[in-house]
């Protein structure tokens, strides 16, 4: 997999994701596994606050989140996307459900895939069918 198709940056948060070589396989198995082509992955870490900023000016939603997925892909079974997660919050969720921060940042990551693989989470049944396929995913992991 070239280097560049998924990259890692961050935005007003002092931040390095651990071992980005071996999640980029991990994220590139996950579109491979759909049968999807990926073309750009961004995964753009960053705090509460410019999360938040994103979501009023792009979405017109007044509140936190811990992800927001851009699809950029200009015709089905590509994947090309910008996706912003909140650190802050990822920290925060992670606290409050008592697990590893790691864990539930890889379950984040994986979580803006899915959506771009077609995944929704707009009902109960959906949720629960997301969070099947975000422990799918997590299990993928070789690291």
């Amino acid at each position: 997999m070239p280097d560049n198709l998924i990259e890692f940056v961050s935005e007003d948060v002092d931040f390095t994701l651990l071992n980005q070589e071996l999640v980029a396989v991990w994220l590139a198995s996950i579109v491979n596994n759909h049968h999807f082509r990926l073309e750009n992955l961004m995964y753009i870490f960053c705090s509460d606050e410019y999360l938040y900023q994103i979501n009023l000016e792009y979405l017109d939603h007044d509140t936190y989140t811990d992800i927001i997925t851009f699809n950029n892909a200009d015709e089905p079974g590509i994947i090309e996307s910008d996706i912003f997660i909140s650190i802050d919050r990822v920290k925060e969720n992670a606290a409050n459900l008592n697990i590893p921060f790691l864990d539930e940042l890889h379950r984040v990551m994986a979580h803006g895939i899915l959506h771009l693989l077609g995944y929704d989470d707009k009902d109960s049944e959906l949720k629960q069918l997301m969070r099947t396929a975000e422990d799918n995913c997590l299990s993928l992991r070789k690291f």
